[in-house]
């Protein structure tokens, strides 16, 4: 009887382990900035809406801003546990390309509605946006039209770090962009402007909100947050003459991802409508492709570039060096 009962408990738990593995699913690990997988961001919903069609778990992990995002997938290598790497943009895509860690997506054609042409073959846009300074209109009278009148002015700003994050790297090349050789000058004189360089925009925006400065480094859309999520219209974003600089973030797949099916299935929800119209009202940014009901009211009234700065990737990645130079000696950083 002993015998039997324990042959029993035996069968019992065997059978509880065979269903327990096959009821286990498998996973996709995507790397993202913090921003992105936070809970009132893009994440959760992304996630929601994947792991219904995919049967899988999606799980999110997070390395700041995009370009240490960029730089912790690097340094892991053939290593990294990410199947997909989703928070990069225009400016990393050169760097992210030669590292040879990414694979073509295979979509196919693919009708984007951005301001650029776009038909890279491993690299999917999800958004894009333009650079700008925000301020709020209740405190700030004299809002500068440039970054020469930004620089003149007693207004305090607070930046992100161009080592470490996306919006920080589109600010050098928006002034290098707008200014050329004379760029070096620009952050000389913006450089008793600076209150805080943060390694991210989540610090920033935040440090900013609890007035820690006049103005903050954003993009045109920041203040459709505040407009629609909490009907306050006291947000801006500065137009500035010379142009905003344009940002166009994506997602890749990663060669050696353990759930590379996943990663493909993902990257093509990434261009579905579901995701795009998560865009708008959680990452506040444009989505890659617009919804056919068009964007939420309140993207009307935003800032409209009257000129679009950017860099191809390639042309990015040279000029990378020389503006982190300017920006350092200017700052001693």
């Amino acid at each position: 009887m002993m015998k039997s009962h324990v042959s029993t408990l035996m069968i019992a738990g065997l059978l509880t382990a065979t269903s327990a593995v096959a009821e286990e699913k498998p996973v996709l690990t995507v790397h993202t900035y913090d921003s992105f997988a936070s809970e009132w961001g893009p994440g959760p919903a992304v996630e929601k809406g994947f792991e219904a069609t995919c049967g899988c778990d999606l799980k999110y992990v997070t390395a700041g801003d995009g370009a240490a995002l960029l730089s912790r997938v690097i340094m892991e290598g053939g290593r990294t546990k990410a199947d997909v790497v989703l928070g990069l943009d225009m400016n990393l895509m050169a760097q992210a390309a030669e590292s040879g860690l990414f694979t073509d997506h295979g979509l196919g054609d693919v009708k984007y509605t951005m301001p650029v042409a776009w038909d890279d073959p491993v690299f999917v846009p999800f958004d894009w946006g333009y650079f700008a300074f925000v301020y709020d209109k209740t405190k700030v009278k004299d809002v500068p039209t440039d970054f020469k009148a930004l620089a003149a002015s007693p207004l305090k700003i607070i930046i992100e770090d161009p080592r470490s994050s996306t919006p920080g790297l589109g600010l050098l090349l928006w002034v290098k962009s707008a200014y050329g050789a004379g760029a070096a000058q620009i952050w000389k004189d913006l450089a008793d402007n600076i209150v805080t360089v943060t390694p991210g925009w989540s610090e920033a925006y935040g440090l900013f909100l609890k007035g820690e400065a006049d103005m903050v480094l954003s993009y045109t859309t920041s203040p459709a947050y505040h407009l629609i999520a909490e009907k306050d219209d006291t947000k801006a974003a500065a137009p500035f003459t010379e142009g905003h600089y344009l940002q166009v973030e994506v997602a890749a797949k990663v060669a050696s991802a353990r759930e590379g099916d996943l990663a493909d299935r993902f990257l093509a929800y990434v261009t579905s409508p579901e995701f795009q119209a998560v865009i708008p009202e959680t990452n506040w940014m444009y989505p890659a492709i617009t919804p056919a009901s068009g964007l939420p009211d309140g993207f009307q009234s935003l800032v409209a570039p009257a000129k679009a700065l950017v860099y191809p990737a390639g042309e990015a990645k040279k000029i990378r060096d020389e503006a982190l130079g300017e920006w350092q000696a200017a700052l001693g950083r």
